[in-house]
């Protein structure tokens, strides 16, 4: 009798748990959020602090992006090897040491290597927050799960904004390093306590001929479009961008001859994951230089304050992270087809919203637009997350986690490089960086020219979201994929030698 009446007990602790869990995860993606906008604002102070050129603040942010970015894969892989949970832990004490050192930065250099620390935690903690939610909850609750995990992203990336601007007025931008400290530490001892590592080891290699390749060939052509910023084509941006694209070639080839490679193209034969995967960097690609393209027309064209100018914007990450969980409930009971495509359809009318901005438009409007696009991608994030660890076999959540995760880190980094370059095409460089910080705004004849770049720069993004949606109605055909089916598909599609290896282990 007593079982009988311990069981709803058990199982109410059971789901304390899951949702302490489910916290610490959310926690965790909020403060890599963070860090991906809060030095935004931040970069006249530093540059100020440090008196450093334009090409090294930008490099501020790109570092802790392109190495989150390089490592989400290889990361992903160390939680399939050593446990999910461990590696999650782990990514969080690694980025409080990167965020400590930050704040204790004493020259530019410093702190561009200390910010690559702060990736690396980073990509612990990207890479394996999906797996962890894997892990924790069945897949009719996952989507929900990830729906929570979107609210977290969404807070991280308006706080970014919000408490930079904040920080900077008010304190120090050293500050903006300093808060992660308490908020890791914290987060690690309740991960500790309420964390569960569920998953299978999985014998795995780490691929150093691939993340040498790949990371080198993303350099080159990152560091050939930064330097588009500031200098003119010459041969030397000319020869960076080739090596970028040659490397990228070898990487191909090394991926398809090593055993354990670092993207395992076996994952793309299971159904929908391609489309999926793709959908990630189209969309990522198109939507992360919004926020630095609306920041630039606010304070460069309306004359905003950097703090005012994010104060408009809270309003759209709200509202985008309460319909974070409802996507990601209808994407359990439905299918992540429908939400996702509906949410990327719904980003490209703001897009096409955002291209009829002028020197004179209601910033209702303004607001109103970015309201609608956050809409979108609160359907899009959870549905797609979801559909990716659907697909994936559980043998590789971490490996599918950390992929997603580089998909989409791809896209925001090249869409940040991008939006600062098409910004550079209709005023002068040095004008496109100081309105970028904040510190001046545009004459009535360089404005009207900067809203003609900006024009066509959110037409181009209006492409590349359309592109991202047809990618993901094209999931209708296949629709959930079977786990059975993706893992025998996937285990197919494996050369014969990793698994007489596994086996004799």
């Amino acid at each position: 009798m007593s079982s009988h009446l311990d069981a709803p007990t058990r199982r109410d602790a059971t789901s304390r748990r899951d949702d302490l869990a489910l916290l610490v995860v959310v926690v965790g993606v909020l403060i890599t959020a963070v860090d991906t906008t809060i030095v935004v604002l931040a970069l006249p102070e530093i540059q100020r602090s440090f008196h450093i050129g334009l090409s090294s603040v930008i490099w501020v942010i790109i570092s802790y992006l392109f190495v989150i970015t390089l490592l989400s894969t290889q990361v992903g892989r160390l939680g399939d090897l050593f446990g999910r949970v461990r590696m999650y832990e782990t990514g969080f004490l690694v980025f409080v040491v990167g965020s400590l050192a930050c704040a204790l930065a004493w020259s530019e250099l410093s702190l561009i290597v200390f910010r690559l620390v702060q990736g690396v935690g980073g990509a612990l903690i990207a890479a394996n927050s999906g797996a962890v939610i894997a892990d924790t909850f069945p897949p009719e609750r996952r989507g929900r799960a990830y729906g929570f995990n979107s609210i977290g992203f969404n807070t991280g990336a308006v706080l970014g904004v919000v408490l930079g601007g904040a920080i900077v007025t008010y304190v120090s931008w050293r500050w903006i390093f300093w808060i992660n400290v308490p908020i890791g530490l914290g987060a690690i001892l309740v991960a500790r306590r309420v964390l569960v590592d569920r998953s299978e080891r999985q014998r795995r290699s780490l691929d150093w001929w691939g993340m040498g390749s790949v990371g080198l060939g993303l350099f080159g052509l990152l560091w050939a479009m930064v330097e588009l910023i500031t200098t003119p084509l010459d041969p030397t941006i000319v020869a960076s961008l080739a090596a970028g694209v040659v490397l990228l070639l070898v990487f191909w080839r090394v991926e398809r001859r090593v055993a354990d490679p670092m993207l395992d193209f076996s994952l793309f034969r299971v159904a929908t994951m391609t489309p999926s995967l793709l959908a990630a960097l189209f969309q990522s690609l198109a939507n992360f230089a919004v926020l630095f393209l609306l920041l630039m027309y606010l304070q460069g064209v309306r004359h905003l304050s950097p703090i005012h100018a994010s104060l408009l914007l809270v309003p759209g990450y709200v509202i985008g992270g309460i319909v974070g969980p409802f996507a990601g409930r209808v994407a359990d009971r439905r299918g992540a087809v429908l939400p996702a495509t509906a949410g990327l359809a719904i980003q490209v009318l703001a897009l096409v919203a955002y291209a009829q901005l002028g020197r004179a438009t209601s910033l209702s409007y303004l607001v109103g637009a970015y309201v609608v696009g956050a809409i979108g991608a609160g359907l899009f994030f959870p549905s797609n997350n979801s559909a990716v660890m659907k697909a994936a076999p559980r043998e590789s959540f971490g490996v599918a986690s950390g992929l997603l995760r580089t998909f989409a880190n791809v896209g925001m980094v090249f869409s940040f490089a991008l939006a600062i370059l098409v910004a550079s095409t209709t005023i002068t460089r040095a004008e496109a960086f100081t309105i970028f910080v904040g510190t001046s705004s545009l004459a009535p004849a360089a404005a009207g020219a900067f809203v003609t770049g900006l024009h066509a720069a959110f037409y181009s993004s209006t492409s590349l979201m359309a592109l991202a949606a047809v990618l993901s109605f094209s999931r209708a055909r296949s629709g959930d994929a079977p786990r059975e089916r993706a893992s025998a598909s996937l285990r197919s599609a494996r050369p014969q030698a990793p698994k007489r290896r596994s086996r004799r282990a």
